[in-house]
Order: C-alpha cells, then structure tokens, then sequence
C-alpha cells in the first residue's frame, strides 16, 4: 500500500481546512436574509418608542456586528486547529532531528514561540475586525449628531477665518486669500456684503459686540475697521444634505472644488472704504480682536509684535513686544480687559490690561512647535493648538503645566471653543474637524465623503451657540464656509 507523505498530508489538510471555511462562509451569506427578516419581524412585534428608519438602522449595525464576529469565531477555530497540528508537527520532528532527541524544554520552548506568533495573528485579526464594526457605528453615530446644513460658497480663494456677528441680524462673515471679506445669510447662503477695502490677503475676521462694525486684518500690513448695513432674505427651503456616500475618505482634484466664479461680485452690495484705518505694523497683520467693550482693538502681526489701539482715534496705544518669531494669532477675553497671543516660537502670551497702570505678562510654554491659536473659555482657561498636533487646556492660575493634552494626528489650525458646552472644535491639516471636551474626550468628527465636507486643509472654526439652524461653522482653503447643526444635547449623551 503506498505510504503518503507528510508534505502531501500537510497540502490536503490545508485544501480540506479552505474548504470547510468557504462552506461555513456560504451558509454564513445565505442565512442572513433569514436571519434579518427574522429579527425584524421580532422588532416590528415589539412595542417600541424608536422611529421606523432608526430601528431599521440599528437593525443592519448589528446585523453588521454578528456577520464579522461569527467570521472571527470561524477564523479562530482555523487558528487554533493551526496551533495543534504545529505542535503535534514539532513533537513528530522532536524524535528525528539530526538523529537525537530534543529535550523537553527546548521542544517546549519551540512550540511556544510558535504558538505565541500564532496568538499574535489571532490578537491582530480580532483587534481588525473589531476596530472596523467600532468605527463603522461611531461614523454612523457622528452623521446623526453632526449634520451639514449649508455650504458658503463664493470667494475665488482659500478662506482663512470665519465670523459670526454678536448683533441683531446675525450674520457670517469670511476672510479670504481673494483679498475680500464677505457676509452671508446663515439661513439661505446669500452673499449679503462684500468688502473691497484691502491690497492683501485678508487674513480674519471680527464682528463688534454692539454694532453692526466689523473689524478685519490683511496682508497689506493694516488692519481696518468698516461698517455695514444689511437686510437678511427670506430663507428658503434647503435641500437635504444629508444623504451621504458610504465612503469616509475621497480624494479630490482642483475640478472638484467650488466654483468661485459665481455671481457674487454683481449681486452683494460692496463697500469700499473703512470707516478707520490701523496702521503701525511693519508686515503683514495677520489677526485682530475687539476688547471687552469694542474701544479698543489688539492686532497681530509677522513683525513679532501685537499692538493695541483706541478705536475712535486710531492710535496706537501700546506695543506688545516680547515673542522671538511672527506672531499667528491674538485672542481676548469676553468679559475681562485680557489678550492673548500666539507665535511661531512655540509660546503663548497672556497679556493683563486690567491695571491701567500695571501691564503684566505671562509665558506659556509646553508645544514643540509653532502655536496656531490660543483663545479663551469661561473662567481661567486658555486653550492652544498647535502644529505640534497637540491641544492643551491650560489654568490661567497655574501656567507650569497643562491641565489637558489633546493628541491628534495632524496640524490643528485656529480652534475655537463652544463656551457655554465647554466643547472645542479643531480643524486639522488633513481636513478633518474633530469635537473634544474639555478634559481631552473626542466626542465626535465632522463627517466628510465625496458628496460634503471640507476638500483641503481646514482653516478655522467658528461656534454660534444660540443660532437656531447652524451652531458650528468651519472654512478652508477650498474657498468655501460651511454650517455644522451639532446635537450637542445628543453630543454629550453619548460621552
């Protein structure tokens, strides 16, 4: 009788493992839409208070759910029927090698390494498997509670900063490469005012506290401050824009971006000329802010300096001279006479103005690279971005250490903080704009697929806590705004 070979053994063990695993595979596939229409009919027999689409919903996640982990368990007794024949493969050879027989402990020292590589790969696959259903419900999750409502759509170059006005009617504002700043309708997307003002980039945007006054900052090294008057159109219907693709990441091409030819020139009324001029700067001004009040305004430029002006007379009333490279950003308190600035020397300076006679300074040191922004939260926090990727929330009364470190895995831009939820909002390099709290928890991420979301680097972010349409508002260099509805009571439900 011919003897078969152990390698041929081996080959048809194999080929019958293969085998066995497409079949439990095809009864897997050909069970499902029993299994389905069996659990729905449960559901539909249940008393329940959920709406028809959210339990449908629910209903596929964790059809979704028991389909990867009964491929898991199939995959795991592969595993481990993998791991017996090695070991019953090593006592074999234990006998033969080279003549002699291995000692029990190196036999037992081989099959553990051997065994221990094959754990690993179960460990690697489970952890896959499980990390792909966890991240496919909290997509599913983000798109309920983050909703994009409306696309601002109309500069012909990136956008560097987002505004929303503190007066009656509330209106958003923009600042573009495109040297323009423009004002829109939150409800209906329609440009409202364009301003014309600069030679330069404008580089942001500052709506006063009680007027209809808008403060701006250019590359032309000025900072200007102008008025204007607008009457917000009758919103119209909006489409749903909620109907995305599957798919999380696209690429885009520069055919894909927003055409920022449109109508916009021909349509917004234009004003021209500011009501006052602030000019100091020795380079481009690259941030400006109202103090508390709206008589005095802060600017920030590259020529390392921030500087501080009486509105109604445009002096200058102090410099503020201290950083070691080009400022990024200044920011002030909402109710107290405090600035902070931020610099490409990896610091960040509090600046106290609350003394007429004493201006004291503070140093914050902690990122390893340039800081983007630092603003300011109810009571004595700051919080900073920076191109280090990291975000951390900082005591004003304690500066040593940061109280929080937020770690993400791209640059964060010019972030701003939800003051009444205490939730921040970061917009990254890589275009993505995620929500955490306070205390370092990632609540959510804006959802992005080939149909919405920001296609570049997203630049800014901007929150408006008591509008009833669009509480959150970002801009990117794909030249265009967009308005975020975030559920925030849902938002922290699920923290």
């Amino acid at each position: 009788m011919p003897i078969e070979s152990g390698s041929c053994a081996s080959a048809r063990q194999a080929k019958q493992k293969r085998k066995s695993h497409s079949l439990s595979i095809r009864r897997t596939n050909s069970s499902e839409q029993e299994r389905a229409g069996l659990q729905r009919d449960m559901l539909e027999g249940q008393d329940s208070k959920l709406p028809s689409s959210v339990r449908n919903t629910l209903l596929e996640l964790f059809g979704q759910i028991e389909r990867e982990f009964e491929n898991l368990y199939i995959e795991n007794l592969e595993l481990r029927r993998e791991i017996d024949t090695l070991n019953e493969r090593l006592a074999a050879e234990g006998q033969t090698i080279d003549g002699a027989e291995l000692s029990k402990g190196q036999l037992k020292t081989k099959a553990s390494h051997s065994t221990s590589q094959l754990s690993q790969k179960l460990k690697t696959t489970y952890k896959a498997s499980t990390s792909k259903i966890v991240s496919s419900f909290k997509t599913t999750t983000s798109r309920a509670i983050c909703q994009l409502v409306k696309e601002y759509v109309g500069h012909r170059d990136g956008i560097w900063d987002v505004s929303v006005a503190k007066t009656q009617p509330v209106v958003l504002g923009t600042a573009s490469a495109d040297h323009t700043a423009l004002l829109w309708s939150i409800e209906t997307g329609k440009c409202l005012v364009k301003y014309v003002g600069h030679v330069g980039s404008v580089n942001s945007i500052k709506f006063h506290p009680t007027e209809q006054v808008a403060l701006t900052a250019s590359g032309d090294q000025t900072a200007h401050i102008w008025r204007y008057i607008v009457q917000l159109p009758t919103p119209q219907p909006t489409a749903d824009c909620n109907q995305m693709s599957g798919e999380d990441e696209v690429e885009f091409s520069d055919k894909d971006e927003p055409d920022g030819d449109g109508d916009v020139s021909s349509d917004c009324p234009t004003v021209r000329a500011p009501l006052t001029s602030l000019k100091s700067h020795q380079g481009v001004v690259i941030a400006a802010d109202w103090l508390v009040g709206g008589k005095q305004a802060v600017t920030a430029s590259w020529d390392r300096t921030a500087n501080l002006y009486d509105v109604e007379t445009s002096e200058l009333v102090h410099s503020l001279t201290g950083h070691d490279q080009e400022l990024t950003h200044c920011c002030t308190h909402p109710t107290q006479r405090l600035v902070v600035t931020s610099s490409r020397d990896t610091t960040f300076r509090l600046w106290d103005f609350r003394d007429p006679s004493i201006h004291s300074v503070n140093v914050f040191q902690g990122h390893t690279d340039t800081v983007t922004s630092a603003v300011f939260t109810v009571g004595d926090n700051v919080v900073s971005g920076s191109d280090d990727r990291t975000v951390k929330v900082w005591d004003l009364k304690n500066m040593r250490s940061p109280i929080a470190t937020i770690r993400t895995d791209s640059a964060v831009n010019r972030i701003n903080v939800c003051v009444g939820q205490r939730i921040i909002a970061l917009p990254h390099d890589n275009r993505q704009v995620r929500l955490f709290d306070m205390s370092g928890v990632r609540l959510a991420r804006l959802p992005r697929s080939n149909r919405q979301g920001h296609r570049r680097m997203v630049c800014c972010s901007a929150w408006s806590e008591d509008h009833p349409i669009c509480n959150l508002f970002t801009c990117g260099f794909d030249r265009q705004a967009i308005g975020w509805n975030i559920n925030i009571p849902a938002l922290l439900q699920e923290k």
